[in-house]
């Protein structure tokens, strides 16, 4: 029995992390510098809402079992009472992978927290003119951490005023002096964090 909820634990843990791979991928990309990878599982995000489903129903078996009132027969045999129980078999250890599913399936709602801001950068306008905002159409951001990777590497670029990126509009709106940076500079950068510019406007 406690071996199944071993396993139960376990699947639980990976359908959650399954679950948010779409979003954990633009931060590992961030972290690691491979910038590339960063869409890689966006096609998993139809899948989402099954995976937390299966997480959901994987856990709440787990507990149920782990919790449910002792049968006759396990009483009467109080062997297991009288062993110390592996840490892999107890509510702490269930509790603290519960947590950390819930960790993982709210991870696209918190993700943006852990790109570095851009409040603080400067950009020094000569020319007023010189100033142009484009909306770019950006296929494959499923969440706010895709956002946030795509205004955090177009943002490297010099020239840059300022970047709205909204994955539920798949748009990137980049303010831009055309003197110091071009249209296919900031397209490349978008497309460099592996989501792909479709059009622009």
């Amino acid at each position: 029995m406690n071996k199944k909820n071993n396993k139960l634990a376990g699947a639980g843990v990976l359908s959650a992390i399954a679950a948010s791979l779409c979003c954990i991928t633009p931060v590992l990309a961030l972290i690691s510098g491979a910038s590339g990878v960063a869409a890689t599982f966006s096609w998993m995000e139809p899948a989402r809402p099954y995976l937390i489903g299966i997480t959901v129903l994987v856990l709440g078996f787990a507990w149920y079992q782990k919790l449910k009132p002792r049968t006759a027969e396990e009483i009467q045999c109080d062997c297991e009472e009288d062993e110390k129980k592996p840490f892999m078999q107890t509510k702490t250890f269930l509790g603290i992978v519960t947590v950390f599913a819930v960790l993982m399936l709210a991870f696209p709602y918190y993700a943006q927290i852990l790109y570095p801001s851009n409040d603080k950068k400067e950009v020094v306008i000569v020319n007023a003119s010189d100033i142009q905002t484009v909306a770019f159409d950006v296929k494959g951001m499923t969440c706010n951490g895709c956002a946030s990777h795509v205004e955090n590497d177009v943002n490297k670029l010099p020239g840059i005023v300022k970047v709205d990126a909204s994955y539920e509009e798949a748009t990137a709106k980049v303010k831009f002096d055309q003197t110091k940076v071009s249209l296919a500079q900031i397209e490349e950068a978008i497309n460099g964090t592996g989501y792909k510019v479709v059009g622009k406007k």
